[in-house]
């Protein structure tokens, strides 16, 4: 299956550029994952939720797992999508993980990316992106796309790193599966894949 294999670093402008101090391996979801990822969203979503906006992070935390982290094998297939997990290469530990969801016929939609803090800036983050790319090449996707938040600081500037380009911004207001809402800026942005 294509991205269980291991990423060679590319050129200079690759996402898989940057050397990654861990190894690790890329597969797909499995039931026994879910702990991993109900932890990680549960702790990645506490860590960003600014202190005026807790309650509304918990809301929304709360509604994504029940609609969709606790049920991502029906979620995902019903989005003509899939989930993947990062673990380290001994298979001990997830260490990361994102999902792909089709948006259109020409687009893949990147969700729920999320590293381990404790593995952070080794290079993990920059390899889910580059297996995306490469799932998605390999379906004959034209683009993927993503969005992120204003408190997502990191995350938007390893996304213009690697290649994506911002196509709109939106003041969220209302919450949905995608966006937290309470008025947070969205950043909406793409890469095409050649």
């Amino acid at each position: 299956m294509p991205g269980t294999e291991s990423l060679r670093d590319g050129d200079e402008h690759s996402p898989a550029r940057l050397a990654v101090r861990v190894p690790i391996h890329i597969r797909l979801y499995q039931p026994k994952d879910l702990e991993f990822v109900r932890t990680l969203f549960v702790a990645i979503n506490r860590q960003l939720a600014p202190s005026h906006m807790r309650t509304q992070f918990d809301v929304y935390v709360r509604q994504a797992l029940r609609d969709e982290i606790d049920r991502i094998p029906d979620y995902y297939a019903a989005r003509a999508g899939s989930f993947w997990i990062a673990e380290l290469g001994d298979g001990s530990r997830g260490v990361g993980m994102y999902g792909l969801e089709a948006y259109d016929d020409s687009s893949l939609e990147i969700r729920r990316m999320y590293v381990d803090p404790a593995f952070r800036r080794q290079g993990i983050a920059r390899r889910l992106l580059a297996h995306a790319e490469q799932i998605g090449r390999a379906a004959q996707y034209h683009r993927l796309i993503l969005s992120t938040s204003e408190i997502q600081k990191a995350a938007f500037a390893l996304y213009q790193n690697v290649g994506f380009s911002l196509t709109s911004t939106e003041t969220a207001d209302a919450m949905s599966l995608k966006a937290v809402g309470g008025g947070l800026r969205r950043y909406h942005m793409e890469k095409l894949l050649r």
